[in-house]
């Protein structure tokens, strides 16, 4: 399993960061990979269903997310797979003095043969969390403006 974690503190409440991202249509403004995503069916909490459509080395692959936990304002879980991966995201948001600390944790498990791709992938994903993390940066301090 790969997993990326990425933490940025941003001049907002978390219940203003926790709303953005909840709506996980909102990749497609701060998620490099993201093409685009859509809502399939729900109103954004628990069993709400995305489609996500990303390019990723080189590759564009969907996935079918769906809203696995929503606890406003402290955590959503997501879950997303298709026939080779399955991806969990989990967000989590703290108040610290007047800033939200908001954490980003990406679980990405390769299905079948492509897991033997696994080692070589890594530094793939790695570099993916790190455009992620300047686009979360980006999009949530706009949140603050």
């Amino acid at each position: 399993m790969i997993v990326i974690e990425r933490e940025v503190a941003v001049a907002t409440t978390p219940e203003r960061a926790f709303d953005y991202l909840a709506d996980f249509r909102t990749t497609e403004e701060w998620d490099p990979g993201t093409v685009r995503t859509v809502l399939v069916a729900g109103a954004g909490g628990e069993g709400t269903t995305y489609r996500n459509t990303s390019r990723f080395n080189g590759r564009e692959t969907e996935l079918t997310y769906v809203v696995e936990e929503y606890a406003r304002p402290d955590r959503i879980v997501l879950r997303g797979e298709n026939r080779t991966i399955v991806a969990r995201d989990t967000m989590t948001f703290r108040s610290e003095a007047h800033i939200t600390r908001v954490t980003y944790r990406a679980e990405f498990r390769l299905k079948g043969l492509a897991r033997l791709a696994e080692p070589f992938l890594r530094r793939s994903f790695e570099h993916l969390g790190e455009e992620a993390e300047e686009g979360l940066r980006n999009a949530l301090g706009k949140l603050a403006a």
